[in-house]
């Protein structure tokens, strides 16, 4: 549970700053396949590191599947956000609006 909620939060994240930076929250396949593949890298990296290096440790496909399926929850979530938001540009006032 630990490594799903972590990248999760990850790719939340790093789908806003893209929002955040477009100004909008156009919907390109390319910035998934993005948030996907450095998903990939850094949980498998992670879990290479844990066989390799940390001798202590010990590397899981498990660990690296639930990684990946925090970023997929992450990439459903921004679709929604995409269906539901479609064309809305966004402001800085808007980002820190507290409704």
């Amino acid at each position: 549970m630990t490594h799903l909620g972590f990248f999760f939060v990850l790719s939340v994240l790093l789908f806003f700053g893209k929002i955040k930076y477009q100004h909008n929250y156009a919907f390109r396949t390319l910035t998934i396949f993005k948030v996907l593949l450095i998903n990939a890298i850094i949980g498998g990296g992670i879990e290479l590191l844990q066989w390799k290096v940390f001798t202590y440790r010990s590397a899981e496909w498990w660990d690296f599947g639930c990684d990946m399926l925090g970023a997929c929850m992450a990439v459903f979530s921004y679709v929604l956000l995409h269906k539901l938001n479609f064309n809305e540009t966004i402001t800085d006032s808007s980002l820190t609006k507290n409704n």
